[in-house]
């Protein structure tokens, strides 16, 4: 379903951003799937993203505001809070790399959650799925889950909405066709949202191809091939 009208215990805020929220506060709680989506957005653009191609946090932030307040709106019975929240690994030797993209989501109102990448069982799912729960029992407006790991999250997804509780996908959907298809997950496209990219992505496939055709541009250059062990 596709829509565009209009996280053992839970990772804790930084300090100072914890609050104890009564029965009429809730949230709308954005997590960010770091990995998954670096994953997906380097699929896409066949290498690491330029400037023009790394997502705007301070745009998606400002969106999350706005369907905040779509949803206030609806209910003004109860105060209707937006938590944004990204997380992410740190490999061995990467801190002073990543921290400057950590330091600037943490300046526009996102809270990081980082963990060491240590093996392969050191991943962030396990821990966005209990800060989503713990939003849950704390009192949950609406979540919204930017990955495309259907896997880990199309389950607890569907069991919230079907409880009543708005959940959405936020991806790409050349990679998110389990939220295309579920009766009860609502779908954003990055790209469809306003400034997130400065500039369209390349996002022509076999799949997509326009009438009058076009250039698939190569993954490496041909120069490559002087280089190559095969």
């Amino acid at each position: 379903m596709s829509v565009m009208e209009d996280a053992e215990a839970a990772p804790a805020l930084p300090d100072g951003e914890d609050q104890v929220l009564s029965p009429t506060v809730q949230r709308v709680l954005l997590v960010w799937d770091a990995p998954n989506l670096d994953m997906g957005l380097g699929a896409i653009l066949g290498g690491r993203p330029t400037a023009a191609h790394r997502p705007r946090f301070d745009a998606l932030g400002r969106w999350l505001l706005a369907r905040t307040a779509d949803l206030s709106a609806g209910h003004p019975e109860i105060s209707v809070e937006p938590e944004a929240t990204v997380f992410t690994n740190i490999a061995p030797g990467s801190a002073d790399v990543v921290r400057p993209w950590v330091e600037a989501l943490r300046n526009v109102g996102f809270a990081v959650f980082a963990k060491p990448k240590v093996d392969e069982d050191s991943d962030v799912d396990s821990d966005m799925l209990a800060h989503i729960e713990t939003r849950r029992s704390e009192g949950l407006a609406a979540v919204l889950v930017a990955s495309a790991d259907g896997q880990a999250f199309r389950a607890p997804l569907e069991d919230i909405a079907q409880a009543g509780t708005p959940a959405y996908v936020l991806g790409f959907r050349e990679h998110a066709s389990w939220a295309l298809a579920s009766d009860t997950l609502e779908f954003v496209d990055l790209e469809d949202i306003p400034g997130v990219f400065r500039e369209p992505l390349p996002r022509i496939g076999l799949d997509s191809l326009p009438e009058q055709g076009a250039w698939l541009q190569p993954f490496r250059p041909l120069s490559s091939l002087l280089t190559s062990r095969v």
